[in-house]
């Protein structure tokens, strides 16, 4: 997390606490709240990164669909078809609504995710733009109820 919130300061502006370290407020509730999906990514048994899965409260009622919190890829690992396939191991597992949000500054991410979810949803997915109190960025949802759970 502290590796993924570095990168993100870049794009987002964050600090260091007076620790020394970047605040994720919610971490500890993916592992203690139901809803909430936390999952380590393993390249040759090593950690190269992380996806929390949760409800989105965008588009969708909470708890009608799921949404990709937080996804981080090692730069290490990056480029190689491993975020491609994480995603679409991660939507696989979760068959219904989905929802995935990037902020407005992150290009790079709002590239990434338009390619992956066009490619897994066969262009089957809607954009919207919000900017509001809430979120500030493009959401794409699509449904693939049609997939079997994996």
């Amino acid at each position: 997390m502290q590796l993924y919130q570095y990168d993100f300061s870049e794009i987002e502006g964050g600090d260091l606490n007076r620790d020394g370290l970047f605040e994720y407020k919610y971490l500890d509730s993916y592992w203690t709240e139901s809803g909430r999906f936390p999952f380590l990514i393993y390249v040759d048994d090593m950690i190269a990164g992380f996806v929390l899965v949760n409800s989105p409260i965008h588009l969708q009622k909470k708890g009608e669909a799921k949404s990709i919190a937080e996804f981080f890829v090692m730069r290490k690992y990056r480029k190689q078809g491993i975020g491609k396939m994480v995603a679409f191991h991660i939507f696989d597992r979760f068959p219904g609504k989905w929802e995935v949000q990037q902020t407005k500054r992150n290009v790079n991410a709002q590239r990434f995710w338009r390619g992956i979810i066009g490619e897994y949803a066969k262009d089957n997915f809607a954009e919207t733009i919000l900017d509001n109190e809430v979120w500030h960025g493009p959401i794409q949802s699509f449904d693939n109820s049609h997939k079997t759970q994996t």
